[in-house]
């Protein structure tokens, strides 16, 4: 049985992984940290709130629960829309840095899989996609141990089963055309399928079974791991 922390449960991508997490029955517990409680209640679920979701180690209850915990799914994020990059920074790469660290403090042993996204790159000219690249870069040089950490890169991520998403103009015409791109075979997928791949590589041995030597999964890879198909080249 797997036990695991899940960061950005009220965000549309955490939203399915959350709802993936209660449905699998090989997932034991799950914790999830936020701002603000997430509206939900299950057997297996602990929502812990607070101020600071990257200030782990000032909870010591929580900060002792994470000896037992096998995995840290992290699914906060940001739009980079309106802001500058040294804003976009502090949200994307630096807290996602100081709970890395807060976790694996906790137990040296926990895998970390960090929801990134199509086209992310340290040397892209767009903002978004560089800070992206240099926060995977740098989670796996803190990450040394094979499997230790896993970054998801999805593409055009269609909000199913109920999911709240974000609302603007742009992401409703995204999201209607969405059947579309996929039939020309642009990157698109679903808060399911993020959610069951999500699931699977925090179930798997690290760096074992089809995620050997992996350490990025791309749209067309987390399809497949989602519905237990071979994963691509």
């Amino acid at each position: 049985m797997t036990r695991v922390i899940l960061f950005g449960a009220t965000g549309m991508i955490g939203q399915g992984v959350l709802r993936e997490c209660l449905l699998d029955q090989g997932i034991a517990s799950v914790i999830t940290v936020g701002r603000r409680p997430i509206g939900k209640s299950d057997a297996k679920l602990n929502d812990v709130v607070l101020e600071d979701p990257a200030a782990i180690a000032k909870d010591t209850k929580l900060y002792s629960d994470l000896k037992q915990v096998d995995a840290c799914l992290y699914c906060l994020g940001i739009s980079s829309v309106g802001m500058s990059e040294a804003e976009y920074t502090t949200v994307t790469k630096d807290m996602t840095l100081r709970v890395l660290d807060d976790v694996r403090a906790a137990n040296p042993n926990m895998k970390f899989l960090f929801v990134s996204g199509n086209g992310s790159d340290a040397k892209s000219k767009a903002m978004w996609a560089r800070v992206k690249g240099e926060t995977e870069n740098e989670v796996l040089a803190r990450s040394p141990q094979p499997g230790s950490a896993l970054m998801f890169r999805p593409g055009l991520v269609e909000p199913v089963h109920g999911i709240r998403s974000q609302q603007s103009l742009l992401y409703r015409a995204a999201y209607a055309c969405a059947p579309l791109l996929r039939g020309v075979g642009l990157p698109c997928t679903t808060t399911e399928a993020v959610g069951r791949a999500m699931v699977a590589a925090a179930k798997l041995p690290a760096g074992g079974g089809p995620l050997a030597g992996r350490t990025v999964l791309e749209n067309e890879h987390i399809n497949a791991l989602a519905w237990g198909k071979p994963l691509p080249r």
